[in-house]
Order: C-alpha cells, then sequence, then structure tokens
C-alpha cells in the first residue's frame, strides 16, 4: 500500500474505500482490512477519515516523525509532536481534531483478526493499565530512531511479494508488544489534562478489573471495591464510555478468552478453569451471551 520511493494514490484510495467500509454507521468501527499494515507517513487522506470519533477494532502503533497534531484519545484531548509514541489498542476511541504545521506520522497496524490470536494483556502485563491511562509517551531521539527504521522494515514487509499470512503477523505483534511492554515502563508519560471524578473512578474501575477479572465478573464487587454504589458506578461508566458496565468487564474477560481460543491448544474447559468460571457449560453460555456464537464456532471460524 505504500512503498518508499512513491506514493500509489490508486492503492492508497482503496485502502482508505476499505476502512469506510468497515465503519458501522451507527457505532462506527474501524478495522484494518489485511492482518498487517505498515506505512513510513500517513497523509492527510487517512488522517481525515478520523475527523468523526470511532471505536478501532484493530492494534495500532504510531510515531510522529515530524509537525504536530490535535487529537482525541478515549474523548481526551492531546497534542502529539516529533518523538511521540502512540499505542491505541482495540476499544479505543480516537479523533483526529487538526494540523497547525506539516504531519508526518509513521505507523504500523495488526486487523483485528490478527489480534484475537495474542493476548494482550499477558504479553503487557505490567504496562497495560499505562497503556490505558497514557497511550502517548515520548522517546528519545535515539529509540524514535530505531522504532522509525523498525516501521519501514515493516513496510516493506508487508508490501512485498510474500505480505504476512495471520501466524506471521500475530508473531510479529507479540514480539513487537514486549517491547512496548518496556517502553512505557521506561520513557516518560505525556501527562494529561487532570481528571474529573467521574474519570478518575472509571480510572481506577479499569485498574481494577484488569487485576481481579481472572476472579471476579460481578459488578458488584467492583463497586464495593470503589467504595460507590452499584447504581453510581454503573452511571458513571455510562457517562464516561456509552457502555455498559458488565460490557466493561466483559471486554477484559473477551480479550484474554479469544486469543486462549486462537492462539492456545487448551480446551474449552481448561480456558473455563482458567478463568475461574464455575463449568464449561457456564462459560459457554457467557461466552456466546456477548459473542453470538460457541466458544468451539469461534475458535473454528
Amino acid at each position: 500500500l505504500f512503498r518508499k520511493s512513491t506514493n500509489n494514490s490508486s492503492e492508497r484510495a482503496t485502502f482508505v474505500e476499505d476502512l469506510i467500509k468497515n465503519m458501522r454507521m451507527d457505532f462506527p468501527q474501524v478495522d484494518l482490512p489485511m492482518n498487517l499494515i505498515a506505512w513510513t507517513e500517513v497523509t492527510d487522506e487517512v488522517l481525515n477519515i478520523y475527523k468523526q470519533p470511532c471505536r478501532l477494532k484493530a492494534c495500532i502503533f504510531a510515531l510522529c516523525v515530524e509537525g504536530s497534531i490535535s487529537v482525541s484519545i478515549n474523548l481526551m484531548g492531546t497534542e502529539i509532536k516529533q518523538g511521540d509514541f502512540i499505542t491505541l489498542l482495540p476499544g479505543t476511541i480516537i479523533q483526529f481534531n487538526g494540523q497547525k504545521e506539516k504531519i508526518r506520522v509513521a505507523f504500523v497496524g495488526f486487523s483485528s483478526q490478527c489480534v484475537t490470536g495474542v493476548n494482550l494483556i499477558q504479553s503487557t502485563l505490567t504496562s497495560f493499565p499505562i497503556l490505558l491511562e497514557y497511550p502517548v509517551i515520548t522517546l528519545n531521539e535515539t529509540i524514535a530512531s530505531y522504532i522509525k527504521d523498525y516501521f519501514a522494515l515493516l513496510a516493506r514487509v508487508s508490501t512485498g511479494p510474500y505480505p504476512p499470512g495471520t501466524r506471521m503477523a500475530q508473531q510479529i505483534l507479540q514480539s513487537f508488544l514486549q517491547k512496548v511492554d518496556i517502553l512505557y515502563n521506561i520513557q516518560p508519560r505525556k501527562e494529561q489534562p487532570p481528571k474529573n471524578r467521574k474519570e478518575e473512578i472509571y480510572r481506577k474501575l479499569i485498574q481494577l478489573v484488569i487485576e481481579n477479572y481472572t476472579r471476579e465478573r460481578r459488578a458488584q464487587f467492583y463497586a464495593d471495591r470503589l467504595n460507590i454504589s452499584l447504581q453510581h458506578l454503573s452511571t458513571t461508566v455510562k457517562q464516561v464510555t456509552g457502555r455498559n458496565l458488565l460490557d466493561i468487564i466483559a471486554g477484559v474477560v473477551l480479550m484474554d478468552v479469544k486469543a486462549k481460543l486462537k492462539s492456545t491448544d487448551m480446551t474449552v474447559q481448561e480456558i473455563a478453569y482458567s478463568l475461574n468460571f464455575p463449568s464449561a457449560s457456564f462459560f459457554g453460555k457467557y461466552f456466546k451471551r456477548y459473542m453470538g456464537i460457541s466458544p468451539l464456532e469461534y475458535r473454528n471460524s
């Protein structure tokens, strides 16, 4: 889709059309049409797609190479400048607000199909809460140059005669997540504007869910841990995210489950017990309630 020496407008236009097709107009969601896509430069033509808020199904990593850009990530406004590295996990709400000067952004993205075979939580175990709260970090010049070179290599791989299949793309993502885990623990975090009380409650909820999702999926448990009423917590989550509290909890659980179904040989019963479901049958009903199909149907899809 992008070659270092040329800009193929026809291929880029096709890419943009594919992105738009993946948007659901009732609740816009954006996926990528290929397992792995990497560009060393992102144009306004692509950024303009995100002028309206949309939720990512894909996992995207980006590096600001030149200039600055104003964006909203999970409804929080931030200014991204040269040397900033951005991690956008599946489920992230993203909006492009505009630019004041020439902007160049390098990025690599992995489709939802690719992401389902990788356990994002386990791969970024020490930094996952940080990724959610501080998706933008500032890299020093040396590390930024390494990331830029790596993106250029992935751009050549993704547009070469043998583009990576799902399995190879998952291996690349798995490896890259391990590097990201280190980066987010050692690099300065981009300070966000002061949070209001509702946003602070939501942040603490996410931390608690990540720490306890393998044992607790009851909404009341999290309300008790936060020392607020269940109604207050449910209302707060709805106001901050537009989503239900149980959907937030299930989203973390299902991220783990889908990765285990796609990337391991664990039986459905073993997965159920690893997440402390009382039985494989109960686990199957829980999965189908949110996914619409059984765990085995999902594994074989």
